[in-house]
């Protein structure tokens, strides 16, 4: 089966490498684009929906082409099989680049012509459920290519966890999280600390991904796939911290520990990162960037004096990995400290272009 997967633009090489563990031949990279083609079995559907931690939608793939109009979508589209679809079925639309009309255009060709070719090839009517679908078709022009497919997540993406009660005003994406924890190449057997931890994201995420635990959403594929998923999890103890400055946030983070079932592997602490102590051999953050929470100058000397703290809790196998839209702020800081950056890489974070930097001693 042929499908195409979407991701925080920017971690494409890194999503590449957890669907080749997960059992699929990657096919095509976009790089910088957040899509990535690859081929694989239909055991593939629920494993990754579960068990992929960088990815953030799988879509089954059923056209891909170059079109240049809305009669171009309409022909390729009502040219499709849909005899699939039991019950009722919505087209989400996207549309990239320059066009002379709207992607609720393209819905709307797109989902007539869905119902006319099940219309001639059943003799029935499909039915129409824009907000609770059987089945989701995304129909996305980007540029002069057309991808058709059957969305097997939801209109949910993976990274929204199951296990999150508690949100953070400016809480990480878990698939970037996870990104960066495989970035950092932490393992189960190192001290793991996020010194601005919010909510918890990164240390939460850390223990899931070693003890192998799914995420345990309901995803769009149980509607319309039999295929069952199993999977063992693993009991594992950690090595994991997070420090958190206000009260609120830390409880938070607790909480949702707690209904990740791994609040007994993380130590959670209320204070002060730029007082942070003890050797860890990954750090692992996400301060804040934000003009609305901190002034320019503000956010220059807390890096610079967060920087030194960490250096403070390096050894010379440590790794130090942080992402931010103030990454040149970063990059000095972490220079005249005496960090060596080893790698780095530009992250796309919603509407924000971000910088993930691993630094070394």
């Amino acid at each position: 089966m042929k499908f195409y997967a979407t991701l925080p633009p920017g971690l494409e090489d890194v999503a590449a490498k957890e669907i080749v563990e997960l059992g699929g031949e990657v096919e095509e990279i976009r790089h910088g684009k957040g899509r990535i083609f690859f081929s694989g079995e239909k055991s593939m559907i629920p494993a990754i929906n579960h068990l992929s931690r960088t990815l953030e939608r799988l879509n089954l793939l059923l056209l891909r082409c170059s079109v240049e109009s809305l009669d171009d979508i309409y022909r390729e589209v009502r040219g499709l099989d849909f005899s699939f679809i039991r019950g009722s079925f919505a087209v989400r639309s996207l549309r990239v680049g320059e066009h002379d009309f709207r992607s609720l255009d393209i819905a709307r060709v797109a989902g007539q012509a869905v119902i006319d070719s099940f219309m001639e090839s059943h003799g029935e009517r499909l039915r129409v459920n824009l907000s609770d679908p059987d089945v989701i078709l995304r129909v996305e022009l980007v540029e002069n290519e057309l991808f058709v497919g059957v969305d097997t997540t939801g209109d949910d993406a993976m990274h929204k966890r199951w296990w999150r009660v508690y949100n953070h005003p400016a809480h990480l994406n878990a698939a970037i999280a996870c990104g960066m924890l495989r970035l950092a190449e932490w393992n189960e057997h190192e001290r793991l600390i996020d010194p601005m931890c919010g909510s918890g994201t990164i240390p939460i995420e850390a223990a899931l991904m070693a003890r192998r635990v799914p995420n345990k959403r309901e995803f769009a594929y149980r509607k319309f796939c039999s295929k069952k998923f199993e999977w063992e999890e693993r009991d594992v103890r950690l090595r994991l911290f997070g420090i958190e400055r206000f009260r609120k946030h830390l409880e938070g983070a607790l909480k949702n520990a707690e209904n990740a079932g791994v609040l007994d592997t993380i130590t959670f602490i209320q204070g002060d990162a730029l007082k942070m102590r003890g050797e860890y051999e990954v750090i692992i953050t996400n301060p804040p960037y934000g003009l609305r929470i901190y002034r320019k100058g503000a956010i220059e000397r807390l890096y610079r004096n967060f920087i030194i703290a960490a250096k403070r809790c390096m050894n010379q196998d440590s790794r130090l990995a942080v992402i931010t839209s103030e990454y040149k702020i970063l990059a000095s800081a972490a220079e005249d400290a005496g960090l060596q950056c080893t790698h780095e890489r530009f992250v796309r974070y919603g509407g924000l272009l971000t910088k993930i930097m691993v630094f070394k001693l």
